[in-house]
């Protein structure tokens, strides 16, 4: 611990444990993490209010005005496009996926900026009208202040990882009040192999966040609803309700994800900026409840009420068959108008518009059911329960859905219904899709951590650590003379082949020329490329552990050579040093 700070806060903290033992240390580090994450969630939850209440609702009371909400938005996105690329200078999207690729990529360390600059551009984006949630930039948010404290005193790669979990978990507490939901996120998303000796540390992060927003915040219920008694007779209609949601996940998910990569192919951000912008308020022209985070608009569903927008097609709604088609319509659109949100230029994450279409889902099978027999089944139930639905297939994180949804509606007496369509939902959306939202693009890449053990552990390890440079290498043009004088001063029996630029043209077994390198009439006729074998495969210093393996499978090698791209020669890396590696790394990830 070089950090003078660092050592100067050690006393103290050393003083309440009465030892220096990081695994002591992590409960009061936890709880230190779940405070800020407290206030960040309460801060990010008032600006967002503040700007709409501000700002946004000022200026359309004041003009008499009201189109000029299908402006706002765009200019929401617009302030956070060039606070970012003029001030923050880095890509702070995808909250929750860059955690991912933290954890897993990058030793558990998060840049020290991403502790305000998420906060604010999702402030700035949600508050002026954007079609997104502010759960993924908290969650980015309070990850990168459990890395950054982590890292400032110096802590294992392992106890940092554990406070980054405990910042995403008290992030998402925090936001929703929802303790557990908090724990239960972190471990199906984000840190799949913690110990339970690490649960601990997580419930204190959450438990505390939870506490701060209750005491900045009021003790309320986020969505408060009128639930009507489970009843078995519903089962068959829950059954359907969670295959419908499993499909709404696969549309969700391809859906963004080709969006995403459409609007990635536009090199000028500006003109993706009015694009977009230019769509999504279209967008909310015709659909009102796609104007911001939308969760307004589920209150009248989950009261049993069914609302009333100032919109074009609000004729839709005078028609009893023709509303669940116009929340149908809102279901498909979502997704589009979050996807013009952060391709615009906008901060903001998948896990409100995952609630905002689970929830509209759910009242669409409702609804369509009850045209059929009226009042055959509770749309209140199934608002709540469609919730669960969606995010248990998008996120794949069924016991998230689960307890999240009963925690912040007070819903606990639905349990049984949000557990059975929270696990239909997962297991259709599996038939299709064997990654989340979250997951899907860093899975594709081989950096995403699993449930397997053995899989995390190379996922974990990285190949530019295991290089041996101590080979020596010869010239391709060299003579046998170059080649013998490089053998007597080795340890190896493996000699690289370089050509005059340094780059890697295949290598020489000592077996190559153990018969001729006695033979003195030999040295100045015979060279290097007439003992020279082409490699099978080649590895690169920056490709993934599990593609490494794959090659050394497929060859039957015991040592590949590391390249760059320009074919520069590195050194070579061998089984030996991987097993070596690995057993070390499964050793350090499963100590309790």
């Amino acid at each position: 611990m070089d950090n003078p700070a660092a050592k100067y806060l050690w006393g103290p903290l050393r003083g309440l444990t009465g030892k220096r033992n990081e695994q002591t240390m992590l409960l009061v580090l936890s709880v230190v993490v779940g405070v800020l994450c407290g206030f960040a969630a309460v801060l990010l939850k008032q600006a967002i209010h503040w700007i709409y209440a501000g700002i946004v609702l000022r200026s359309v009371e004041a003009s008499g005005f009201s189109w000029l909400y299908l402006f706002f938005p765009g200019a929401g996105m617009l302030l956070s496009l060039l606070l970012v690329r003029y001030l923050i200078r880095d890509n702070i999207g995808h909250g929750v996926t860059k955690v991912l690729v933290a954890v897993s990529k990058n030793e558990s360390k998060i840049k020290s900026h991403n502790m305000v600059s998420s906060l604010a551009t999702s402030a700035l984006t949600i508050g002026f009208g954007g079609s997104v949630g502010a759960e993924a930039p908290i969650v980015y948010t309070g990850a990168a202040i459990g890395s950054n404290l982590g890292r400032y005193l110096g802590l294992s790669y392992r106890s940092m990882t554990v406070l980054l979990g405990c910042g995403a978990a008290g992030a998402v507490a925090g936001i929703f009040n929802a303790p557990l939901a908090g724990v239960l996120f972190t471990l199906e998303i984000l840190l799949f192999n913690l110990s339970m000796t690490h649960i601990l540390p997580l419930l204190l992060s959450t438990v505390s966040a939870t506490l701060v927003s209750y005491l900045c915040l009021g003790q309320v219920t986020q969505f408060a609803c009128a639930l009507t008694p489970f009843s078995l007779r519903n089962v068959p209609f829950y059954l359907i309700l969670g295959i419908v949601c499993g499909f709404c996940s696969c549309y969700f998910i391809r859906t963004t994800l080709a969006l995403e990569d459409r609007f990635s192919r536009m090199r000028s951000p500006y003109l993706r900026w009015l694009l977009c912008s230019a769509a999504l308020g279209l967008l909310i022209y015709l659909f009102p409840p796609l104007y911001g985070e939308g969760y307004g608009d589920l209150m009248p569903l989950l009261g049993g009420l069914v609302p009333s927008y100032d919109s074009p097609l609000a004729f839709f709604m005078d028609r009893p068959w023709t509303i669940p088609l116009f929340f149908l319509l809102i279901v498909l659109l979502k997704v589009f108008a979050m996807t013009f949100t952060n391709a615009g230029g906008g901060v903001g994450g998948t896990f409100g518009p995952t609630l905002f279409i689970g929830a509209m889902t759910g009242y669409v099978v409702s609804a369509s059911l009850n045209l059929i027999s009226p009042e055959l089944v509770p749309t209140p139930n199934f608002v709540l329960v469609g919730m669960a639905g969606l995010m248990a297939g998008v996120m794949q994180a069924p016991m998230t859905g689960i307890f999240l949804i009963a925690e912040i509606t007070g819903g606990y007496e639905l349990l049984i219904p949000l557990i059975f369509t929270a696990a239909i939902s997962y297991g259709t959306v599996r038939f299709f899709e064997k990654y989340s939202i979250y997951t899907k693009r860093i899975a594709q890449t081989g950096e995403l951590l699993t449930h397997d053990s053995d899989q995390a552990v190379l996922t974990l390890m990285k190949t530019s650590t295991l290089i041996e440079n101590d080979f020596l290498p010869v010239n391709i043009d060299a003579p046998l003379s170059a080649l013998v004088k490089a053998v007597s001063a080795s340890s190896r029996n493996i000699f690289p082949v370089l050509d005059g630029k340094g780059r890697f043209q295949g290598y020489v077994p000592l077996e190559s020329i153990r018969k001729e390198m006695f033979d003195p009439s030999l040295y100045e006729t015979r060279h290097v490329y007439n003992y020279m074998y082409s490699a099978p495969e080649y590895i690169f210093e920056d490709e993934s552990m599990d593609s490494v393996m794959r090659k050394f499978e497929k060859t039957g090698a015991w040592n590949l050579p590391v390249i760059r791209r320009d074919r520069t020669y590195l050194g070579f890396v061998s089984k030996s040093k991987i097993f070596s590696a690995y057993r070390n790394e499964l050793r350090d990830f499963s100590r309790e």
